[in-house]
């Protein structure tokens, strides 16, 4: 086997792509800032710097082994390098460490301290960029970014939105959304992978302990809680306990000292959308129509499709996701049987996602002025709402949950993490159906892959099922159903990788290994339950019995269902080369798109040849968002006229065509000079 040795420790190559990861395996763990083992590779931060023979100071993350080096990880030059990025880093950084959400957690600082800094040699930040927090999900500080780039890498990557790009240069250079737009203004769909990632205070979950902490002081309001079945397997976390870990009793203990009136199981509520979503799936399937059916449980899914894919909106479940189905419920039902009004009822969310937040902030979510759930705190605001209210944690004894939401099925546990809601909407079929499978797990749904295929059969009838998380393979999955490359009867979407375990709110470090420690602790929880399909729990039976009738009815509709629209990504223009009176409007797509396919190069071309053919003053040149014509290439507007199917290559054929034949037939004869085709058209100079 080829080998390289490691500050003299022998170790075999096996396929490592990089010295990273051989270093890592030799035992030594190199700061890195820039290096994420699920995005590319980028290189830029040099805090993995080693010294290798014959080849000096190199980055470990992009350089590839080869047999026989010779490496050496803690030499007096890499020392000194490391600690000299992070005073740099540090210069250009907002020290306000104290106040920042971080604090405590923040891997700048603490390589800081790993490193033995106490000086910066370099000055202070002098000039503060305004704070992003206008969007109901996630606070983008500029002024703590590092340039890591892995909020950059993991929406452009894993995600497939590219709401976040590098701006400038040198040291000018900044991360931010296209043409300093705000957050709020593009088309993220606050997954918060970005704030999974980001190792510093630049990108963080918007708080709402606060105003809950309001709630609980207001005696007018009961507050209720709701916790997601992902966030069980990782509020261990932030007191010391490996992912994983069930702690379902303590959560509900913690909660109802610090003041909760009841505390109650999203489980319940999952139940109840797989029932429901199951209904709405059968009666599709009988019927042969809008096939196939994506769920709907997914906030940050459901808003990437209203950007990006409208089209395919019709095939969306119209069942609310857990979530809003208990605020649903709970306002609606519930608050009777209290004795209280729907807005003295105050709904707490205690959810693994920032998405969530948004979701909760829908008008399609709330009535007459109330929302169906008032508050989203995070699993790790849920930690900080514990350490404020000074529980120990590891000292509580765990409390069951309350009636009438705390009876649940396994089915409904799964829900958390990818694969899990198709497979409690399989159970529920299987029931539905009266189907004798007995105690039985559709384990062909299950698994880590970021897009798996399964057939799965029902008596006399066989599904073919899709599960797909990350919505970059969201695209793929999209695109190959479009073209007839595939058929799917049922498609599981989850946004986050591995679903709700690895959801934007969730503890760092947010990794595959741990988001698969979180689904196994799922998993165990689900073989612990004595009821394993939705369709077996009474308090779900019940709620149909005196409220909803049966699933499916005018009213479990009107309660428990929804609808979309299509969503403008970016509302506004942005004028190239200002507005002239009578001038002929030219708008190029710049929307994420129509930029990954080329509409910047068309953006330039066209500025170009405007100016080529001296017309500038004879076109209001505009980049817009969007056109919503995504699906066939890049697209333009001239005048009323959408034309699509612009490229790079043939931006000038289209100029001449859509421009300036315009504008010449508009003038008594050709003046553009340019040699185009309305020049040589003589019907067109007439």
């Amino acid at each position: 086997m080829p080998y390289v040795t490691v500050d003299g420790k022998t170790v075999e190559i096996n396929g490592e792509k990089n010295i990273l990861e051989l270093v890592r395996k030799a035992g030594i763990e190199l700061p890195t800032f820039c290096y994420h083992s699920e995005l590319s590779v980028y290189g830029a931060c040099r805090m993995c710097t080693v010294e290798v023979d014959n080849m000096g100071l190199v980055a470990a993350c992009s350089t590839a082994p080869r047999d026989g080096m010779v490496i050496r990880t803690n030499t007096k030059r890499t020392r000194r390098l490391r600690k000299m990025v992070v005073e740099l880093l540090l210069a250009n950084h907002h020290r306000d460490c104290t106040i920042c959400d971080k604090n405590g957690s923040c891997k700048l600082q603490s390589l800081a301290y790993q490193l033995g800094v106490r000086e910066v040699r370099f000055g202070e930040r002098d000039h503060m960029l305004p704070i992003d927090d206008e969007n109901p999900s996630i606070v983008r500080d500029p002024n703590k970014c590092i340039l890591c780039g892995d909020c950059v890498r993991v929406c452009s990557e894993i995600q497939g939105v590219g709401a976040l790009g590098f701006v400038g240069r040198g040291a000018d250079t900044c991360v931010s959304p296209a043409f300093g737009r705000k957050l709020g203004e593009v088309e993220c769909v606050y997954c918060g992978q970005c704030v999974a990632v980001c190792p510093t205070g630049a990108l963080t979950g918007k708080f709402e302990a606060e105003a809950v902490w309001n709630a609980l002081g207001d005696p007018s309001k009961v507050v209720v809680a709701q916790i997601a079945p992902a966030v069980r397997v990782a509020i261990g976390e932030i007191f010391g306990k490996e992912p994983g870990e069930l702690e379902t009793g303590k959560i509900v203990a913690a909660l109802k000292k610090i003041g909760f009136t009841k505390v109650f199981d999203t489980v319940f509520a999952a139940d109840l959308t797989a029932v429901e979503e199951c209904n709405e799936f059968l009666g599709r399937l009988s019927k042969g129509e809008r096939l196939p059916q994506f769920t709907s449980c997914c906030p940050g899914w459901v808003k990437f499709a209203e950007q990006h894919y409208p089209d395919i909106l019709d095939n969306i479940s119209t069942c609310k996701s857990p979530q809003q189905m208990f605020g649903s419920v709970v306002k609606k039902f519930y608050a009777k049987e209290l004795g209280v009004e729907p807005e003295d009822i105050y709904v707490v969310s205690v959810m693994p996602c920032t998405a969530k937040k948004f979701e909760a902030k829908r008008p399609e979510f709330a009535e007459g002025g109330v929302p169906d759930v008032d508050a989203v705190i995070s699993t790790n605001e849920l930690g900080l709402l514990l350490k404020q209210a000074g529980i120990v944690f590891e000292e509580l004894e765990g409390e069951a949950f309350d009636q009438p939401f705390g009876l649940t099925t396994g089915g409904g546990v799964i829900f958390g993490v990818t694969g899990g809601v198709a497979e409690a909407v399989l159970r529920t079929a299987a029931d539905v159906l009266e189907t004798d499978l007995g105690y039985v797990d559709f384990k062909e749904v299950r698994g880590f892959q970021g897009l798996r295929e399964a057939t799965v059969r029902l008596g006399d009838t066989e599904l073919n099922i899709a599960i797909v998380h990350g919505l970059a393979n969201v695209r793929k999955l999209l695109d190959a159903t479009r073209s007839g490359e595939a058929r799917y009867d049922l498609v599981e979407v989850m946004a986050c990788p591995g679903g709700c375990v690895g959801g934007g709110g969730q503890p760092q470090p947010n990794d595959t290994e741990s988001r698969k420690a979180r689904g196994k602790g799922l998993y165990a929880g689900d073989r612990l339950s004595q009821l394993r399909s939705p369709s077996e729990n009474l308090a779900v039976t019940k709620l149909y019995d005196e409220h909803l009738s049966e699933p499916g009815s005018d009213l479990a509709h009107e309660v428990l269902h929804t609808c979309y629209g299509s969503r403008r990504r970016i509302s506004g223009d942005i004028r190239i080369n200002g507005t002239k009176p009578g001038a002929l409007d030219v708008s190029i797509c710049v929307g994420t798109g129509c930029y990954v396919r080329g509409s910047y190069d068309v953006l330039q071309a066209f500025t170009k040849l405007s100016d080529q053919c001296d017309i500038e003053d004879k076109v209001n040149l505009k980049a817009t968002f969007c056109l919503e014509h995504c699906e066939n290439g890049v697209s333009i507007k001239v005048g009323d006229r959408i034309v699509t199917g612009v490229t790079p290559l043939n931006a000038k054929e289209i100029f001449e065509k859509e421009v300036l034949s315009k504008v010449c037939l508009n003038e008594a004869s050709c003046s553009c000079g340019s040699g185009c085709a309305a020049a040589d058209d003589e019907s067109a100079r007439r």
